[in-house]
């Protein structure tokens, strides 16, 4: 047993939630916005520009997502490069096969594929040979045999929660709205979540609500501590930044869950707002507005599609309403209460400098 972990230790095989949803996760979102994500945003300007080389090249972007993923991944977890690039193919099968499920099967296929990769490392005198056989063998084998089960495992979860959505907007507005912007200020990815279960629709209109209103409403209330530098940080950057203030005082966190799940409901019941671009997007919230772009893609498709007749006024209203309005106005009126209470005090939100 010493044996093997000094082996794993050798290798840098770390077998820990922390390395596989955290690390690896994460970065598979990254791996995801600069290609699918990225490429939909150009493709979707190409074409209101009349643009064509942004449609071209957007084109090629959302079609390189499985391989981005993968390396993201290895990256992640520490690959040698022989591996890391091996694992080139190996996203590409996973995601081509995995079909909508794509990114979850990416995840777990990668992971695997990796860790194999790296178990053969430098341990032969062919490793040019033997590094990235055993990886892609094992990746592809494993991407043909396992992939279209997990797609669709993941896609009749996403379709689960989007129809109990359908049917009961309002609380399942408050569970999706709170549980994906819960875990956006986490250290795991809410739009690679997004993206394996493919929530889109009104489940996916209420996750760009929870995230907005932990990334708006963390941004406002923080305002007094970190000036317009954190408005920017955590408004069109990341929530996470509080995690450290969170783990200190949890009670911070409380204002912008609770505004969570207020909008969330909101979202589905009243504006009837609908995330029908990319299922990433609904993961975004305000980073770089992209749960907004991912929306108004969504509207652009609807009408081309003839499914929607036009994007209205009101279509505008509930988007930015439920995005950067009630956030920055519920999230304060309920941190006022909190440090009336005492639960919260001033300079609990600070952001550290660097």
């Amino acid at each position: 047993m010493s044996s093997l972990s000094a082996f794993l230790e050798r290798k840098n095989i770390e077998i820990s939630l922390h390395r596989y949803g955290i690390d690896a996760l994460g970065a598979m979102a990254q791996g995801l916005f600069c290609s699918l994500l990225i490429g939909t945003i150009m493709s979707t300007l190409g074409r209101q520009l009349g643009i064509e080389i942004l449609v071209t090249i957007g084109g090629y972007a959302f079609s390189m997502s499985g391989p981005a993923m993968a390396i993201a991944i290895g990256y992640a977890i520490k690959c040698p490069r022989m591996v890391l690039f091996s694992l080139t193919v190996v996203g590409a099968a996973a995601n081509g096969l995995g079909g909508a499920g794509g990114p979850l099967a990416v995840l777990i296929i990668a992971i695997v594929a990796a860790e194999c990769g790296k178990a053969v490392s430098k341990e032969t005198k062919v490793d040019l040979l033997v590094t990235p056989f055993v990886t892609i063998f094992v990746g592809v084998a494993l991407a043909i045999a396992i992939a279209p089960p997990i797609g669709k495992a993941a896609i009749s979860l996403g379709q689960l929660i989007m129809m109990s959505t359908e049917l009961q907007p309002f609380l399942m507005g408050i569970l999706v709205s709170v549980l994906v912007g819960i875990a956006l200020t986490l250290p795991i990815s809410s739009a690679a979540i997004c993206a394996a279960l493919g929530l889109t629709g009104l489940a996916g209109g209420a996750a760009v609500a929870g995230c907005c209103a932990q990334m708006v409403g963390f941004a406002v209330i923080s305002y007094r501590e970190n000036g317009v530098g954190g408005l920017v940080s955590q408004g069109i950057g990341t929530s996470m930044l509080q995690l450290s203030n969170i783990v200190k005082n949890p009670k911070i966190w409380i204002a912008p869950i609770l505004t969570s799940a207020i909008t969330g409901p909101i979202a589905t019941c009243f504006f009837g707002l609908q995330m029908n671009g990319t299922a990433v997007s609904s993961g975004m919230g305000t980073c770089g507005f992209v749960g907004q772009l991912g929306v108004y893609s969504g509207w652009v498709n609807d009408v081309a599609s003839g499914s929607k007749e036009a994007i209205t006024s009101f279509d505008w209203l509930g988007l930015i309403m439920v995005s950067f309005v009630m956030p920055a106005v519920i999230c304060p009126l309920i941190n006022m209460v909190l440090k009336k209470i005492g639960w919260v005090r001033d300079g609990d939100m600070k952001l550290s400098r660097a």
